[in-house]
């Protein structure tokens, strides 16, 4: 009986002193949480502007997407916008009772403590998606019972500070699902290229289960435990009466259909989007990667699209010219049924430009039948093989084949290309040779459309920006403007003929010649340039001197001290690029203006705040100058201000409901030398180096080709009053391009096909002539004033105060509009 009372009382004490101890450790407890953990509880108000880390995301003015630059995808998304049964797909993985708790699960804690007591292991278990929120936003990943404790807490707070479609909307756009996407708008594009909207119940489902285990559950790298979670989460929805029985079935039944994909890029132009982030970057640093900004580019879709494939076209051109280089790889056939064919060899070639990779399954006499990588059969016609002669270099290639067994053999691996909207194949391979093309607004300098190279993928170096490469010809047109502006006429004669030098400035004796290789005696200054006589143009830069020159194509946006200070500038010795170029012709088609090229139109925060707004100087013609203002300004004169890149960290931000002044780009060239220089310049296209381009079908169109030694360089500087392009095509290695690639052969295509869609739908634009020009009647042989019964007459136009003397049959070389007689080593 004492004994039995002796273990009651110590049983009692026991229980007392457990109690006492629990009492004093919540008392401990709650002062901890009181005095520890309530204090440094950040604020939960954040959570009602938070900033979610989005991509920068790049735009042409037209609204396509071109780029997204960013670790983490993400595409916030309003809880208004998301389907409800990708909502109970969620509901059912990670938290049943979301909409009826108070934050925490009670239940799913003790669970887990038990868990934690019995296994001495803490795991992850009993999180709402509230306190998932709190953890997401506010805390560290590593598992501590102050962690925990501060998740509780904090789930309180954001329940009672938000709804709980506010918490559910954070939730789904925070949450990490694999791939580098976060949230399910996201994840919806990385892995189906899809909008929510659109996705399946299945695809819901397979989302749903990637919280718990983006790595472990992901349908790309774990399919079979991705199918196992998809399944679960299905289940659970059935359970709980989400779904039908119906709508399970057809789900469970669906295979797994996960990809990675890309962001929807709307519009290819990767050279013009990395010129933006380097742009962007400057100004911002990395941030650029999270605050989710919006830039909008000058970029013009319908000429972005045509110069792509204009560029690359004409790179294919060239290559047919210059023969084929081989296959890629052979394979042995022992079982040529498509439908078996293993297709593995073609995943070590990628997909470069335009050309893909495939297997020659079949040959006839006069075709070939290939297999590409997605099983795709294509056939090739002798039309698109012939060209195949086999490659020696880039004059030579070897015996024209006669059947397609010449060429290739079943089993060969090669690269094949479908024409541009046709069902048309052809044998193909991946250009040597490397082409560009820039499009400027002349008006404002905006930028409508950048090609650096064939494939940026394959090589991200922009030959349209960053390349440094001769003009050529191309720097013509400057140095004639230059010499109108030093007191020649277009009908001044200048002597084709061999000359030596021993230039100062060169290394050695220098004997230049013209393309031809002929020489053609005097010659008026119009047919000179028209045919790029190059030793007129030596004549010229040796009489108005090496410095008027270079100081003179300093209002072309060149600068002077970078140009060659010898003769071979008059044949385009320096350096430049498309971009470059195509900013000093936006003065021969602007009326005269230099403008700043600029390929930023617009930068607006994530909450759509303009950040900044161009403010171009644009080309304003004042009536009093020439009638013309109207056709120049038409296109760009009432667009909206846009912003200069180079000017970003200068500018301070806009409000968006006062637009800033329109500023007027300063003259350069006079109204009547812009007259003549067009003139000129029309002349080469409608009878000269450019005449290809009388395809297009238009009277307004003036450019200038350019050829360097050896065809190294070809380019087409061209424009009309509102557009100008620039089109070039070179080796990277500066290696000669062969024998007859000129600029009129290898560039100037591409000016076309570019043109061709660019200047669709608009009209002719005719050339006004300014006060202070007069047309008159010279002889063509003399470049001096005749009347109508002279058979030589031509008509020909001059500024008032450069008019020539009457043709004067005993001097046939004179011309007033120098100023005085040519010596003898000018002509000679």
């Amino acid at each position: 009986m004492n004994q039995q009372h002796s273990s009651s009382s110590l049983f009692k004490k026991v229980s007392i002193s457990i109690f006492l101890i629990g009492v004093i450790f919540i008392g401990a407890l709650g002062l901890y949480i009181k005095f520890s953990i309530i204090p440094d509880l950040p604020d939960v108000n954040l959570l009602k502007n938070i900033q979610l880390q989005t991509p920068m995301s790049i735009y042409s003015r037209d609204g396509l997407l071109i780029a997204k630059f960013g670790e983490k995808k993400r595409i916030p998304t309003r809880y208004e916008d998301i389907p409800a049964t990708q909502i109970n797909a969620f509901l059912a993985a990670e938290d049943k009772d979301f909409f009826q708790h108070s934050g925490v699960d009670f239940i799913g804690l003790l669970r887990a403590t038990g868990q934690l007591l019995l296994t001495g292991e803490k795991k992850q278990g009993g999180s709402t998606i509230t306190m998932q929120v709190a953890r997401n936003f506010f805390l560290t990943k590593k598992k501590t019972y102050s962690r925990k404790i501060r998740e509780i807490l904090l789930s309180f707070i954001i329940e009672r500070e938000l709804s709980k479609q506010d918490i559910l909307t954070l939730y789904l756009n925070k949450i990490y699902l694999g791939h580098r996407s976060y949230g399910i708008a996201a994840a919806a594009q990385v892995y189906y290229d899809s909008t929510l909207s659109d996705l399946s119940l299945a695809q819901q489902a397979m989302i749903a289960g990637l919280p718990k285990a983006p790595s472990a559950f992901n349908p790309i790298s774990n399919p079979d435990r991705a199918l196992l979670r998809r399944n679960y989460v299905l289940n659970r929805l059935l359970s709980l009466n989400y779904i039908s029985q119906p709508e399970f079935n057809a789900a469970i039944a669906e295979p797994i259909t996960a990809r990675l994909h890309s962001a929807s890029v709307e519009l290819e132009a990767p050279y013009v989007a990395e010129m933006v982030r380097n742009e962007v970057y400057e100004i911002y640093g990395d941030e650029i990667y999270t605050n989710g900004m919006h830039v909008v580019t000058t970029l013009d879709s319908t000429h972005q699209n045509a110069a792509n494939h204009a560029v690359r076209k004409a790179l294919h051109a060239y290559d047919r010219r210059h023969g084929y280089r081989g296959i890629l790889d052979h394979i042995d056939l022992d079982n040529i049924d498509t439908n078996d064919l293993d297709l593995s060899p073609l995943s070590s070639y990628k997909k470069i430009g335009e050309t893909e990779p495939a297997i020659v399954t079949a040959l006839t006499d006069k075709s070939v039948t290939a297999i590409t990588s997605d099983k795709v059969l294509v056939e090739i016609t002798w039309e698109n093989l012939k060209w195949a002669w086999p490659y020696i270099n880039e004059n030579k290639q070897g015996k024209k084949p006669t059947s397609a067994a010449e060429i290739l053999a079943v089993g060969d691996i090669i690269r094949v290309r479908q024409q541009p909207n046709t069902d048309i194949f052809e044998l193909a391979q991946v250009p040597n040779v490397s082409g560009a093309l820039v499009s400027i607004n002349p008006n404002d300098g905006a930028l409508t459309s950048l090609v650096g190279g064939y494939d940026y993928y394959s090589s991200k170096f922009n030959r349209a920006f960053q390349s440094q490469r001769q003009p050529g010809s191309g720097f013509k047109p400057i140095l004639y403007s230059a010499a109108l502006s030093k007191g020649y006429t277009t009908a001044t004669l200048i002597n084709d003929a061999p000359v030596v030098f021993d230039d100062a400035g060169l290394e050695q004796q220098w004997r230049p010649e013209n393309y031809s290789g002929k020489f053609f005696g005097p010659t008026r200054l119009r047919e000179a340039l028209i045919h790029s006589r190059n030793l007129v143009s030596i004549r010229i830069l040796r009489d108005i001197g090496t410095k008027y020159v270079r100081n003179f194509a300093g209002r072309f946006g060149f600068n002077p001290s970078s140009l060659p200070n010898n003769l071979s500038l008059s044949l385009g010795s320096g350096s430049a690029n498309p971009y470059k170029m195509a900013t000093a012709y936006s003065v021969f088609a602007n009326g005269g203006f230099s403008v700043s090229p600029y390929f930023i139109q617009q930068i607006t925060s994530a909450s759509g705040e303009i950040l900044f707004q161009a403010n171009p100087a644009v080309a304003i013609i004042d009536k009093q100058e020439t009638p013309q203002s109207k056709n120049l300004l038409a296109d760009s004169a009432m667009t909206t201000p846009l912003i200069t890149p180079t000017l970003l960290d200068n500018n301070t931000p806009i409000d968006p409901i006062v637009e800033p002044p329109i500023r007027k780009a300063p003259r350069v060239i006079s109204p009547q030398l812009h007259f003549l220089i067009n003139s000129l310049l029309r002349d080469v296209v409608n009878r000269g180096t450019g005449r290809k381009a009388l395809s297009l079908g238009r009277s307004d169109l003036a450019g200038k080709t350019g050829t360097t030694n050896d065809q190294r360089d070809a380019w087409f500087n061209g424009f009309n009053p509102s557009l100008v392009a620039v089109a070039w095509v070179g080796l990277d290695n500066g290696k000669p391009l062969g024998n007859r690639e000129t600029g009129g052969r290898a560039a100037l295509p591409i000016w076309i096909d570019f043109m061709r869609e660019a200047l669709k739908n608009t009209p002719n634009i005719p050339l006004s002539q300014p006060d202070g020009i007069v047309g008159l009647l010279i002889n063509s042989e003399t470049g001096l004033k005749t009347n109508p019964s002279n058979p030589k007459a031509i008509f020909e136009y001059f500024r008032e105060e450069n008019t020539p003397p009457a043709d004067n049959k005993n001097n046939e070389f004179s011309n007033s509009s120098l100023g005085k007689q040519p010596s003898i080593e000018e002509l000679f």
